[in-house]
């Protein structure tokens, strides 16, 4: 059974003028209090994000000195600068012959100058030698020859030039990379695969790295299952499994996730004693009498920044400052609501304490029309198919079949968006750019 549409009924009942009651949902918490949302509406979702990003900014951030062995995916707390001259000397682009000067030349040996040998003499005009690629080219040389470009006399005495050569030719010169001293990449450079390849070829074991944000993930309800099929009103833990390896690619440590069931005073107890930066619960953001996210707040004196955003799903979602720079994101408890909260709130605040820089915005046109709500953004998942959105079925708060096949999640203005409209697409950190306009249809998610 399809679970019931809580937008629809906010919708029905503000056009009456009742007040709205939203039911639980069987497939995950029951988050929100509508009531109260359409009193203050929340804070308008771009905002939000901006509010989110603005605190990341203000998450104090240590430096480590880290081995490269170690660095892939930190960001660079300081510029990256050549400790040497790339290349350190002058080496030979192809296997051939060294030559100086006008052929034919000499061949001086029948031995070769190989890559990894040390000080080479001086090349004597009208002489060659033989040359392997990356071998150090003796000093005065004028040019390599290739291999394939020259030919030897039948008792091998001579090398002629099948081709004309010009001066420097297939020579890297010393130096043609970088020099030393100059700054190669600027601080808060992701590293890359290629990004470590530099840094070794420039001379470094190890380099400077912002600390990465420290995360824990408290995942709130009596009514979850850890395991097992759900059964007589218990419901599997879905958001548990999901967080913390979605948190990872975002170039964070997660601590631990731990299951608290409704227990306010365990909640108090884990998020004043968290040695995190940031705190992430699941549910209990409204205001139900399991509801414990906000009055443990209260207790622990932290600073609302973010009460509700008006987006769907996840509008009972907040942002809290706690003591310390430490800070607290509450998501709703349905699944899809909580990625919403994830992607409003918690993914810029890390993105910005992790030192990351800002993500493109990505604009593209939505094939078919999508419903919108009367007053607030809603985050749709979507494919990519012939450089169009089009919406998927199972977007519903509780669902996450929807989002399991989607290329990434539409952002739709409120009142909704034509066929044709350009909208904003949040990236999901599994789909690459490439991959997500070339991939095919998955029925599991189905179209609108």
């Amino acid at each position: 059974m399809n679970e019931p549409d809580v937008d629809g009924v906010e919708e029905a009942l503000a056009l009456v003028g009742r007040p709205a009651r939203v039911p639980a949902h069987p497939g995950g918490r029951r988050d929100a209090s509508a009531g109260a949302q359409a009193v203050h509406g929340g804070t308008p979702w771009a905002r939000a994000r901006d509010i989110a990003a603005r605190a990341g900014r203000d998450t104090p951030s240590g430096t480590v000195r880290t081995p490269l062995t170690g660095a892939l995916g930190r960001v660079l707390a300081e510029p990256l600068t050549a400790l040497t001259d790339l290349p350190s000397f002058d080496t030979s682009a192809m296997d051939g012959w060294a030559v100086a000067g006008p052929g034919p030349w000499e061949v001086l040996t029948t031995g070769s100058l190989l890559a990894g040998q040390g000080d080479v003499p001086a090349l004597p005009d009208g002489a060659a030698v033989r040359i392997a690629t990356g071998a150090r080219v003796p000093p005065d040389t004028t040019a390599v020859l290739r291999s394939e470009h020259s030919r030897t006399d039948a008792d091998g005495r001579h090398v002629h030039a099948l081709k004309d050569i010009v001066p420097g030719q297939d020579i890297r010169s010393r130096g043609q990379e970088c020099r030393a001293g100059e700054p190669l990449l600027p601080a808060a450079t992701v590293v890359t695969p290629a990004v470590l390849g530099l840094a070794a070829a420039a001379g470094y074991d190890a380099v400077t790295t912002l600390d990465r944000p420290r995360v824990e993930v408290l995942v709130l309800g009596d009514e979850l299952l850890a395991s097992g099929v759900p059964h007589e009103g218990l419901i599997r833990d879905a958001l548990g499994p999901m967080l913390a390896p979605w948190l990872r690619t975002l170039g964070v440590d997660v601590l631990g996730t731990r299951r608290l069931g409704d227990d306010a005073e365990a909640l108090y107890e884990a998020v004043t004693g968290s040695s995190a930066e940031l705190v992430i619960t699941t549910g209990g953001t409204a205001s139900g009498p399991v509801d414990h996210v906000h009055p443990v707040l209260h207790r622990a004196g932290a600073e609302l920044l973010v009460d509700g955003v008006q987006v769907r799903p996840g509008h009972p979602m907040l942002l809290a400052r706690l003591a310390e720079g430490r800070h607290l994101v509450g998501l709703p408890g349905n699944p899809l609501a909580a990625v919403s909260g994830l992607l409003t709130l918690a993914e810029p605040l890390l993105r910005e304490a992790a030192g990351h820089r800002s993500r493109a915005e990505t604009h593209v046109p939505v094939r078919d029309a999508v419903h919108g709500h009367p007053r607030d953004t809603r985050l749709v998942p979507v494919v990519h198919r012939a450089g169009q959105a089009v919406p998927l079925h199972y977007n519903g708060p509780a669902m996450l079949r929807g989002l399991a096949a989607a290329d990434g999640l539409a952002v739709i203005p409120a009142g909704g968006a034509k066929p044709g409209d350009a909208v904003e697409i949040l990236g999901l950190p599994w789909r690459s750019p490439i991959s997500a306009v070339v991939s095919a249809p998955s029925p599991a998610g189905g179209f609108t």
